[in-house]
């Protein structure tokens, strides 16, 4: 996780399998769609929210948690990359700010597009 000019981003690598530890942080009617591995952690999209588990410290026993509800964002923007692009952008405007997530080239924006577009539509 960054700060860009006051932004919080975080970065996707790959899309992995839901990990069990997220079941303790979901509530009821809440189910974890798909997951991706970021570069200390996991980020999982449910059908209300993204959850952002970041590792602190040189050991990552600390564990900060980012929650963003669907129901926050008023407007958000993907930008796919280009032919050198490395990287894909999800760019979300909160109530909170906003944040950036940076996709691999190995996640599928297009997946992630329609997920957050079932959720807040």
């Amino acid at each position: 996780m960054a700060n860009l000019n006051g932004m919080m981003a975080w970065t996707f690598l790959q899309e992995i399998e839901v990990p069990e530890s997220v079941n303790d942080l979901l509530i009821n009617g809440e189910e974890a769609h798909i997951a991706y591995k970021t570069l200390r952690d996991t980020a999982v999209v449910t059908n209300k929210r993204i959850i952002i588990s970041d590792k602190q410290g040189l050991t990552g026993k600390k564990v900060e948690v980012y929650t963003i509800p669907f129901k926050s964002i008023i407007m958000y923007s993907s930008e796919n990359g280009g032919t050198f692009d490395i990287n894909t952008e999800l760019e979300l405007w909160t109530k909170a700010g906003r944040f950036k997530l940076n996709l691999n080239k190995k996640v599928d924006i297009r997946k992630l597009d329609k997920l957050i577009a079932e959720a807040i539509l």
